[in-house]
């Protein structure tokens, strides 16, 4: 069973409104220890979101309105962002955002690929529910060892590959399994690790097996259309 969102977000999290300052907008990131706050319209829904690099690039284009990496943005653009007063009128708006569904696995994903620090969570009507940081997908692994090994018996061995757990032991320290004893097919020797290092909190997994049963030199069953 995979970890989704819901699971480690940050419901209620801290908003803002477009109309709020930036000395106050400022003060919540630093007295929260938050890289992004959410700006949020009358009825909770997301307008955008305001981050600690979207004031430091403010900082820059007001000493310099020529700043090398902001070259992509228009005159008026650069402008605008330079005197913003705001959080309407500095935030990103069109923000990528999550949903209460997706694993952690592929708002990691998401949020690597695009390079942001903040996701907010939101529902069908684009209304905010929760937040979800690096910090909050890290919360995985510090899953208790004893649920990550529960979560290998019965779904890598049992539901997945299907074979006997009690011929196998599994140990897991820290969030590093290792695995030992029989499993049903020889085919399953290549499955067993990646589907454990899939399962969240895992570190890392390692094991030695045997099989009991080489199923890899079943012979093809003949094609009786050729006689």
């Amino acid at each position: 069973m995979r970890c989704h969102v819901q699971d480690v977000m940050t419901v209620d999290p801290v908003t803002v409104t477009p109309a709020t300052p930036l000395k106050e907008l400022i003060d919540i990131l630093v007295g929260q220890k938050i890289s992004a706050v959410p700006v949020l319209g009358l009825r909770g829904t997301v307008l955008g979101v305001v981050a600690e690099t979207d004031l430091l690039r403010k900082e820059e284009l007001k000493r310099d309105p020529e700043v090398r990496h902001s070259m992509h943005l228009t005159y008026r653009a650069r402008r605008d962002l330079a005197t913003a007063e705001t959080a309407g009128e500095l935030m990103s708006t069109h923000p990528l955002t999550a949903r209460a569904d997706m694993t952690v696995a592929e708002a990691a994903r998401l949020m690597d690929r695009h390079q942001v620090t903040c996701l907010p969570v939101v529902d069908d009507r684009n209304k905010l529910v929760g937040v979800i940081s690096p910090r909050e997908l890290l919360r995985v692994f510090l899953r208790p060892d004893e649920k990550i090994r529960e979560q290998i018996i019965q779904d890598v061995l049992v539901g997945y590959l299907g074979t006997n757990p009690a011929l196998v032991q599994v140990e897991v320290t820290d969030g590093v399994v290792k695995m030992t004893g029989e499993l049903e097919r020889r085919s399953m020797l290549s499955l067993v690790l990646p589907v454990a290092r899939a399962v969240d909190g895992v570190i890392d997994a390692e094991g030695e097996f045997t099989y009991a049963f080489d199923d890899t030199k079943l012979s093809s069953v003949p094609d009786l259309t050729d006689y």
